[in-house]
Parts: structure tokens; sequence; C-alpha cells
């Protein structure tokens, strides 16, 4: 059973008061653990007479009792601290009849200017409870308003209005005033408002003599307006009401004046008129028109830059933070000088500078702390150039740094009053209590000052003011007004009696108790057997009453009372608690990986208690649900298991299975790794260059879940036309650099390849590019040769450099030769090859040298080569020359050559020339046959003595010739020579033709081989039927022997009907020829 109880001594005065409040809003007492406004604590109280306040008119004295009971009639929230806290109010809260000490809304501007017929108003508005009253004070004095003529006061109102029409003369009113508002709870003072009060401004009468300059030099047109609080705006104007037309010459300076860099006699004119616009009185007035007249000169005396404005030199310029700064520099000269500005402590002017004038004026709108240094304006024309420095130093008012804040407080709290203020020079701080200095006021051990705070200990009702804090310095003041307050209050539980708590085995339970009350009320938890639940080590309290019981069990579960009480009274409540069984995990999700593209499948199951409403299980990752969706198939999802498909390197991560209920929830993850090839390098960076070697560094990419093997390095050159990729090293997977070996004079673009256990990475999208210095040629030209195409010149050529190879832009060849065994050299310098040596002896040995030459040096020295001048006409003839037959299609040919001084060049082979003069039964006249060498003749290359040759007709007379061969030319035929092949098998006949004698017998005819290769002896006929499989010995044993003479045979006893295929050839003494082949088609027919 719950209950709330209070003494009667907490409830007394206040029952009806505090039912009123609660109908209006409730105040909670919150118990912060930090507070970030102020570093201390007070609780609300009913406020008693302060030392030093000013007695009111009709204000009784005696008042602490009524205030007291005032400020018990609405609740409010105390926010206890370490070490103090301050009291806020519930969302909603009405304040309406809450009491307050002054606080201002509405302020006096610090400077105000009036003129005649002017209307100004100081503003002063405040809030308060009870309502607030006002005064006021002129330059210190307290004054009454409504006894000055022209100024009005509101009623219940602190503005003050002022008119200066009506025969009130602006004067009357200049001074400082500043405002008070006060109440029974203290008192606020405004910051000062000065008034300043002007005349309308006027030019005094003067006669303005004409201004006379020579054409060329400079002049200054003068315009001094009338001084005032508030400068006025100038313009120059001419009689037509037409502005004066400023440019790089004619310039209008910050004090007004007219400045002429250097005056044309276009400038002449009587009417330079000055205009100054007073914006407070509404007014522009005129000075007296200016005549400028300008007398022309024959010849023009050119100026170098002089400086005008400002008139010394250097300049040293206060410069106040977050007010605007001018600097200008106006110059004169011949020609019309130019300006421009530096900083000397920076690289370039600040972004926030604005240059005006055509340069001549430096504008800062805001000037901020790091503005401040030496600038610089130099002017410069065709004669010379001048410079001028301003040294601004950047000073700044007052400003805050922390502002002291209006609180509430609890009786018996520690409270800090921050006023940390900062400025250039650093300001003056000085406090004052309800508008009188602290330095009057009753001095209290318990207030001390401290730098940037005031300290308020065990502060008490009466110690509620209004406080203030004024600093100063040279620049300007600032003033903040905050107060405290300082309340009593019963204990109250806000928190609702009965209230059910569930959860479950081995968490937390958290019961609320919260309270508010002045001072703090403590906090007791009691168990259904009424004993203290703080005894159990597993309980703790918090300041704001709520009561945390760790790692519950189920035998925890009851009813638990909550105490709070204070020196006022004491209430409680009662909560019920109940403890359910825990979620677990059966199956928990474990680390996997997969393939790029492949899929992978996480489990995940969980057990509920079933009394708990509301059980489910899903899947997250990177704190996002992953849901399947009808777009994709990415994920599949079941009431066990996540499936995740078609792996990329951004599936991998951590993926968690969380399950839950209305009262707990679990969760557990795993990882998930996706393998694959390599990602690309990134940053190529070069370093520790040298002239053809540099080191190549790069970052690695992602290696996918396999560790990288290697690493390897391309190029592309770009300097000779489109570059072709090629490697260039290889190194170990933990080293991400490589030293490259380079060639001169490239242009390389480096791409690096990582490689893994899975594949390659992709090249690097964006190569770092390096230029190495040319050198001369590490090489030099390959294939030299030295040969004559005449017999009296030698062509010396050679395979020229590749382009890449040059090393540098240009390369030339320096080419030597001379006779073998000469010591002198011939040298020329040639761009390309060849080199044409002329008038040389035939066939002379020469020794040659050829190497590569650039702008940076030459190449190595080069190998000599040995070449040969022009070949002549061999002399010398193949001698000894023998003939062996080796049968009757090959022969074998020797030779000797004796007199090789005559070939007069390199021995190129031999030629052979071959004659055939019939077969032997035709040596009655000559026939030349027509054999595989189609011209009858053939080479024979190379230095050799013998030959083998073959495809001679046999039984054939030959005759055979040769002759020498050089690089140039062919030497004369030796003498011939005649032979005789030996016979050969014949080739096979001519023709063959059958003719159907009748279904059975055949007449066959053919005619000789066209090649018999010796004495035809006899023709051999042979036959089958044509669906037979031919057979050697079959079709000899059924052949027929014809006589070389015959040329026709007939054949009988076939069968009819029947199809044969014949087979026909000769036979030599050597042996049987090929067979012609002949296969019958036609049927014969009986009768034919």
């Amino acid at each position: 059973m719950s209950h709330r109880s209070g003494s009667a001594a907490g409830a007394a005065g206040v029952g009806e008061a505090a039912a009123a409040g609660r109908a209006e809003g409730r105040a909670r007492l919150s118990h912060k653990p930090q507070w970030g406004v102020h570093a201390a604590c007070s609780p609300f109280a009913a406020p008693l007479p302060r030392v030093g306040e000013r007695p009111w008119p009709g204000v009784p004295g005696e008042m602490a009792s009524m205030l007291a009971g005032l400020l018990m009639l609405w609740p409010l929230v105390l926010l206890l601290c370490d070490p103090a806290a301050s009291i806020e109010f519930p969302k909603g809260f009405d304040r309406t009849n809450l009491l307050q000490p002054p606080e201002f809304t509405e302020q006096p501007d610090k400077k105000i200017v009036i003129f005649p017929n002017d209307e100004a108003t100081l503003k002063c508005e405040a809030t308060g409870n009870p309502p607030v009253k006002f005064r006021w004070t002129r330059d210190g004095r307290e004054f009454d308003p409504e006894q000055v003529l022209g100024m009005t006061q509101w009623n219940g109102r602190g503005t003050l209005n002022i008119t200066t029409n009506n025969g009130n003369t602006p004067t009357k009113f200049h001074g400082r005033y500043r405002c008070y508002a006060s109440n029974i709870l203290g008192t606020a003072m405004s910051s000062e408002s000065q008034i300043i009060a002007e005349s309308a401004p006027q030019w005094p009468k003067e006669k303005v003599a004409p201004i006379a300059v020579e054409e060329g030099t400079h002049t200054v047109l003068p315009c001094n307006p009338p001084e005032s609080a508030v400068p006025p705006k100038i313009y120059w104007l001419n009689n037509k009401i037409e502005h004066i037309t400023k440019d790089d010459r004619v310039t209008m300076g910050q004090d007004g004046n007219l400045y002429f860099a250097n005056v044309q006699m276009k400038d002449s004119r009587p009417d330079y008129i000055c205009n100054a616009h007073f914006q407070g009185p509404r007014i522009i007035i005129q000075k007296e028109p200016i005549e400028l007249k300008v007398f022309p000169t024959n010849s023009f005396s050119n100026q170098k830059p002089m400086l005008i404005v400002p008139d010394k030199m250097p300049n040293t310029y206060e410069a106040k933070q977050g007010e605007p700064l001018v600097l200008e520099c106006i110059v004169a000269g011949l020609p019309t000088p130019t300006v421009e500005w530096i900083h000397m402590n920076r690289l370039k002017l600040s972004d926030r500078v604005v240059l005006e004038n055509s340069n001549k004026t430096l504008r800062i709108p805001s000037v901020e702390e790091d503005d401040d240094g030496e600038y610089q304006c130099i002017a410069h024309n065709d004669h010379g150039t001048i410079r001028h420095s301003y040294y601004v130093t950047v000073e700044a008012a007052p400003y805050w740094i922390k502002e002291p804040e209006s609180e509430i407080f609890a009786p018996g709290e520690n409270v800090r009053l921050n006023c940390d203020v900062d400025g250039q020079p650093k300001p003056e701080v000085s406090w004052r209590i309800n508008g009188i200095p602290l330095e009057e006021v009753m001095p209290d051990p318990r207030r001390k000052v401290v730098p940037g705070a005031l300290i308020l200990n065990q502060v008490q009702p009466n110690d509620t003011a209004v406080i203030q804090c004024e600093a100063h310095n040279k620049h300007g003041s600032l003033l903040a007004n905050a107060y405290i307050l300082i309340v009593r209050l019963p204990a109250e539980i806000l928190t609702p009696d009965g209230l059910v708590y569930n959860v479950v085995e081995n968490q937390t339970a958290t019961l609320h108790c919260e309270t508010f009350g002045a001072p703090r009320p403590t906090v007791n938890w009691l168990t259904e057997g009424m004993y203290s639940i703080m005894e159990d080590y597993r309980s703790f309290l918090f300041t704001n009453g709520t009561l945390q019981l760790e790692k519950v069990q189920r035998e925890d579960a009851g009813n638990f009372t909550c105490f709070a009480e204070n020196d006022q009274n004491n209430v409680s409540i009662v909560a019920h608690l109940f403890v359910k069984g825990a979620t677990q995990f059966e199956v928990e999700p474990t680390n996997t990986e997969g393939e790029k593209g492949g899929h992978v499948t996480f489990h995940c199951k969980v057990v509920f208690d079933d009394t708990i409403a509301g059980p489910g299980l899903e899947w997250h990752r990177k704190g996002q649900l992953v849901k399947e969706s009808a777009d994709n198939d990415k994920y599949f999802i079941n009431d066990t298991s996540l499936t995740i498909t078609d792996l990329d390197y951004s599936d991998q991560g951590i993926y968690t299975c969380r399950a839950w209920t209305a009262l707990d929830s679990v969760e557990k993850s795993a990882k998930l790794w996706v393998y694959g090839n390599p990602g690309p390098v990134s940053n190529l960076e070069l370093s520790e260059q040298q002239d053809w070697q540099v080191k190549l560094t790069w970052t690695p990419g992602d290696d996918h879940n396999r560790p990288i093997k290697e690493y390897t390095v391309f190029c592309d050159e770009s300097n000779f036309g489109q570059g072709k990729m090629e490697k260039l090293t290889t190194v170990p997977g933990n080293q991400p650099w490589a030293t490259l070996h380079l060639s001169p004079f490239r242009k390389y673009n480096f791409y690096v390849k990582a490689r893994n256990d899975h594949g390659d990475s992709p090249l690097n999208s964006h190569p770092v590019s390096y230029v190495t210095n040319p050198a001369a040629p590490k090489r030099n030209p390959s294939d030299v040769k030295g040969k004559g195409n005449e017999t009296t010149n030698m062509i010396i050529a050679w395979t020229p450099l590749p382009r890449r190879e040059w090393n540098a832009p240009m390369l030339k060849y320096l080419v030597q030769w001379r006779p073998r065994n000469h010591e002198q050299w011939n040298t020329v310098e040639v761009e390309r090859p060849p080199v044409v040596v002329t008038d040389t002896p035939v066939f002379s040995p020469y020794e040659i040298k050829v190497q590569a030459q650039n702008g940076f040096g030459k190449g190595p020295e080069p190998h000599t080569t040995l070449g040969y001048s022009g070949e002549g006409v061999p002399e010398a003839v193949p001698e000894n020359m023998g003939i062996m037959v080796i049968n009757s299609t090959t022969i074998k040919i020797s030779w000797t050559l004796l007199h090789r001084q005559k070939i007069f060049g390199h021995l190129r082979g031999f030629k052979i020339y071959y004659s055939n003069f019939g077969t032997m039964a035709e040596h009655s006249h000559r026939q030349v046959y027509l054999h595989p060498h189609p011209h009858g003749d053939l080479e024979i290359e190379g230095d050799v003595s013998q030959v083998t040759l073959g495809g001679f007709r046999p039984w054939s007379r030959y005759r055979l010739q040769m002759s020498v061969l050089n690089g140039q030319a062919e030497g004369p035929r030796n003498e011939a020579l005649e032979f005789n092949t030996p016979e050969g098998v014949p080739s096979p006949p001519a023709s063959f033709h059958l003719d159907c004698i009748s279904d059975t017998a055949l007449k066959l005819e053919w005619t000789p081989p066209k090649f018999p290769n010796g004495k035809l002896l006899r023709y051999k006929l042979a036959f089958q039927q044509a669906n037979q499989t031919a057979n050697q010995t079959a079709l000899e044993s059924t052949s027929y022997s014809i006589s070389a003479e015959h040329n026709d045979f007939n054949l009988t006893d076939l069968a009819p009907h029947t199809p044969y295929k014949l087979y026909l050839w000769a036979e030599t003494s050597v042996g049987p020829g090929e067979p012609f082949v002949l296969e019958e088609h036609a049927m014969r027919e009986s009768g034919k």
C-alpha cells in the first residue's frame, strides 16, 4: 500500500497556496552532476533587508515573513550539484506572480548627440516583481526628470524623452546619465549614457582667395568643415550640383580636402564647392566656392612621387578591435603615381582588406587582433618610388569572456558570480551591490573577490541582491547586472506513487523518486520488510533520489518505499518491482570470410521469455537495419540466418544480430572479411632524386584480406610519341618503395601494380612523372660495315641508335677509318649514315670505327671493324675440275682454286653451267634438255672445293663449266667437261587408251614413255576387277609381257558387264618404271 505523508511544520502556512501553485505548474528540483553557467548552488529564500541598499519612500522596512510566504506559493526546481546548483523552472511554469529582482530589458545608448529642434530618447525599461521603480542620475547626482523643462518620463516606466524646441537649448541637457531600477529585492543600474549637445553647424564667413598653380604641379583645395561629435559626410560639387570627378589623379582625403596629384588645364574652374552633410540635424551646408586657376607651361617638369598625406613619417596607429581601420597615402607626382600596399609580416594582404580611391585608401571594415603590424604604401612612377609605413597596433574595449547571469539558489550554498572580461589594455574590474560600490558596502567575511568572479559563501535569504560587474579601460566600459535570489521549499516527491517496474534477470533496476525542496531533501529506500535497501552492496542512490539495483534476481521482486525529507516535512511513495527471464543466445554469429562475388551466411538463434511481450530479431550493420529488398537479392533473411550474396568489398564489416523484448535486448556481432585482388596503390611520390636514379614510394591500397606478395613498377615514356607500358622492377610486398634506374633524357610516367594470392590490382589512376637529365650516349651504333659499291670507293654504314637512346635532343656520329696497319685516322662527323670514302684501291682492307656523341659527351670507345673497298672482276678460275657419276641422276664435282689473289674481292662462291645434249640414242644431234634448274646454271655459296648435284636425266649426255663469284662480279668460266649418265627406270607411257571389242574383250593402245631413260626392253600389262584391292603379287601373276616394238594389245576372256582397272608400265635393264593406271567405266555390251 502506498502513501504520502508530510510533517505539520512543513505544511504550515502553505497548504492553500501550494495547491494553487500546483494548478499553475510544478517546479522540479534537478540534482545535476555538473553546471555550465555557475559553479555554485543556492536555494530559494525570502529576502531580508540588504546591507547598503538605499531605502525607498513608502516601502515598509520589515517584510521578511511576508516575502517568505509569497515565495513558497510556487514550487520550483532546485538543481543540486557538486558543489552547487541553481534552481530551474519546469517547462510551462507560470512565472507571472513570481517575485523577481529588477532586470533590464532596455538601456540607454552610450552616446547621444542632440541639436536644436531635435528629439532624443534615453531608454530604460526593466522587469521585476514587485514592479520596479526608476530613478535617474545626471553627472553622478540624482535628479527628478519631471522638474526639467523639455524632459518627460512615462508613468511607471523609466524611459526619458527630450525635446529641444520651444526655446529649450540643447546645451542644458548636456551630461552623463544613468538609470536605476529597484524593487524590494534589489536595485539594477544601467550603463552610463552621455548626451552631447551641439548647435546647428555652419561655416564661418570667409573670403576664399583663388588658388593659382602651374600646370603639372600638385595642389590641395581645403574643406575644413565645422567640428561635430558625429563627423559629416563630405561631397565636392560644382555650382550645377554635379560631382567633381575623382580618379587616380584627383582624390578626396579622409579630412575632406580635395587633392590633385598634378593639375591639368581642364582642372581650371571657379566653382569647387565643399558640401558637408550632418546627419544628426539632417542639414547640408556649403563652403564658399573655391576658384582654381591653372597656368600653362611650355616645358613640363616631371616629378617623382611625393607624399602629401600623411604629412609625417613614420605613423603609429592604434586600431580598435571590431571597428573600422582606415589608412591613406595621397601622393603627388608627374606622371600620376600608382599606389600599392603590402603587409610587411605577410605574403599578401588579408582578404578582409578593401582598397579604395585608386588604391590610395586601405580600409578594414572590422579590425581583428591579427591585423596588427607594419603596413607600407608604395607609390611609384617613371621617375622614382616613395614608401610610407603605418605601424598598427590593435587594442580593444572591454569584452565578455564569461558574463554574470541571474540565478536562484538555496540557503547555505556557495555562489560564484562570474565576471570574466578581456580587452587591450587589460580592463580594470569593479563590483557593486544594488548599485553601491563594493568598497562602500559593509564588509562580510563570506564575500570575497577573486580574479574573474565574486564569491559568496553560505548564502542566506538576506543575501538576495542585484550585483553589478563593471569593466573599463581607455577604450570604453562594460557593465552587467545579475541577481541572486534565495528561497526555502518543503520536500515533495514528483514521481507518481505506485509505479510498476518490469526488469529481467541480471539487469539493473532503476526506481525513480524525483524530489524537490530547499534545502535539498534526503532520500532513503526501504524494502517490504522496512529494511534499508542501501545495505545491499548492489544498490546505489543518486542525488536525484533514483535507486539503482544491479544484477537483479527473481527473489528481488517486491515493493519498495521511497522516503524524502528536509527540515520542513517528509513524504513517501511505493514502487512495485517485477523480475522476468532474460533473452539469451542459443547460436551466436561467428566471424567469416568470403570471396568477392561469392556469398556467406551468418547464423543466429535466440531464446525468449514467453511472458514478455514484443519479441523480435533483426540484423544491423553500421547502425543501419539490414533488410531484404524487392529490387534486388542482396540479402536473404529467415528466422535464424542472414545470407549475403554477390559479395563486394563494401559488404565487409561487422554484422550484428539484435534480439529484443519489451524489457531487454541482446546483441552479438561477427565480422565479415571479403577477399580478392588488391586495390590500387595511391599517393605516388618521388624522392632521393639523382641524375638517372630515383626512389619511388607509394601508399599501399587495400590488400582485401590477402597479403600483398609483390609490387611491380611500370612506366611509359612520352618523349618520343605515345609511350609503351614497360616493366621496370618488382619489389616484395612489404616494401612500398623501389629504387629505379632510368635512362637519360626521358620523361617517365610511373605506375604501380600490386599482387596477392588472388590476383593483380589495377594500375594506379594518377601516375607520377619524372624527367631525367641529358647525358652522353651509353653505347655506339651497331652493325658497322665498310663495303664498296664501286672499285674505287668504300661505303661505311651502320645501324643508327634509336631516338630514345640519344640521351639528348641531338646526336651525331664520329666516323673514323684508315687502311689496315696504318697509323693515321681519317675522321668525319655526320648525323646519319652512310659515309662514302672515295679514291680507294680495289678491294683494300680498312679499319673502321663509329662513335656516337651528343652535346653532353661521347659514347664508349668504339670497337674497330674491318671493311673493304669496292671489289673488282675476278680473274681466278676453278682448276683441276673432276666429275664422278654417282647414279643415273647424281654426280659429284671437285675442283681447286689456286690463284686466290685474283679473286679481287670476297669469295662469294662458284657458278656451275651445264647443258644437256640429249639421250644416248640421240647422240647424232645435240639437244638441250630442260631440267629442274630452269636457267641451266646454279650457284654454290662459300669457299668449297666439291659439291654433289642431283636431278640429271638418266641415259643423257651433259657438258659442264664453272666460274668464280665475289661480292661484286663473276669471273671467266673454266674449260668444259662432258659426262654421260647411266640408264634409269622409264617414265610411265605417255598415253593409254582402250576400245570395247565385245562384252568380254578390250583393245588397248598406248604411246612410249616420254622419258625412256634407257633402252626399252618390254611393256608389262596387268589388270583386275575394279572392285578388288590392288595387290602387287596378284598383278605380277596376271601380267602380260609385250615387246617394246608394239604399242597395242587385245585383252580377252574378261567377265562380261564387269569394269576393270588396267596397269601398263615399261621396263629397261635397270627395272620397271611407274605404271599408267586406266579404269574402265562404261558397261560392255555383247556383239560390240
